[in-house]
């Protein structure tokens, strides 16, 4: 496409996405986040991407009836479509004090870490609404940097940024061939670094997920082995009333052998720690893409 007309394009998409985030704005949060819900509920399950859902919820769960891994979905769509709408209204979730913490031992250990100068290494997966994972950074006393997957369209992208970067007080950086040099070097003066980790990565190791091999990104452990940081699995669970609550674990990683081995095995603990967290909340989880290839 021209030049051009790929920009008319481009500003064509962003007026409507502009116009569609001024009337998710206008509504009350609890509203919002509702009528999105089920919006994505209604359509979604009509969709490819619910079969390819339900499939893997088969794969994961054989000994639920199908009835039950399809209710499941259409949980997940639900969620899903609360969580776009949210995005509009971060700022808001953040002011009104809608979020906790848990458990307070662990917040306060980081917290004493991070006054004395230690970086640490924080990944999530997309559970509850992940785009509130960098908020437990103020009360554990961190400066949080990011990375995120950039938009195609650049308006949208640039927008959608905005949104988010008052989470990230460190950065939100888009995935570049240097963005993790630039983490590298964030975490070594005693920032943090928060990442989604759960997402497919050919270039990862391939460890057990719910019994299957799934390529995994090797990052957030060989940036924890290489700098000795220690590094905490976060996720976000979606309470009644658009509240949540943030739940963060430390994961020893391995330093008795070759850093090779030593982060294939930390990448294990952590995707299992996402595996026992999905089983115990299966519709706050993503299923729909392609975590397995």
């Amino acid at each position: 496409m021209p030049p051009a007309l790929l920009r008319l394009r481009y500003l064509a998409e962003y007026g409507a996405f502009r116009l569609l985030a001024a009337f998710v704005r206008a509504l009350p949060v609890e509203r919002a986040s509702g009528l999105s819900g089920a919006v994505w509920r209604a359509v979604a399950p009509r969709l490819s991407r619910h079969r390819r859902a339900l499939a893997h919820l088969a794969a994961a769960f054989p000994d639920k009836s199908d009835a039950e891994r399809d209710a499941i979905a259409r949980d997940m769509w639900e969620m899903l479509g609360r969580t776009f709408a949210e995005a509009f209204h971060l700022d808001r979730i953040l002011e009104d004090d809608r979020i906790d913490f848990a458990p307070a031992e662990t917040y306060e250990a980081i917290r004493a870490r991070a006054a004395g100068g230690e970086g640490a290494v924080v990944a999530s997966l997309h559970s509850g609404n992940w785009e509130l994972t960098a908020a437990g950074a103020r009360p554990a006393g961190l400066t949080i940097a990011g990375v995120y997957q950039a938009i195609k369209n650049p308006y949208v992208d640039a927008y959608v940024t905005r949104l988010r970067a008052p989470l990230y007080p460190g950065g939100l950086r888009p995935k570049a061939p240097d963005t993790a040099t630039a983490l590298m070097r964030f975490a070594k003066r005693g920032g943090g670094v928060a990442l989604l980790a759960d997402l497919r990565d050919r270039n990862g190791v391939a460890v057990a997920y719910f019994g299957r091999p799934a390529p995994s990104t090797i990052f957030p452990a060989l940036l924890a082995r290489s700098l000795d940081l220690r590094m905490y699995a976060a996720r976000v669970v979606r309470l009644p009333g658009v509240r949540f609550r943030i739940d963060v674990v430390e994961l020893p990683i391995p330093r008795v052998g070759e850093r090779k081995a030593d982060v294939a095995d930390a990448t294990q603990m952590l995707q299992s720690q996402f595996e026992s967290w999905v089983r115990e909340n299966p519709s706050q989880w993503m299923w729909a893409h392609r975590r397995w290839g």
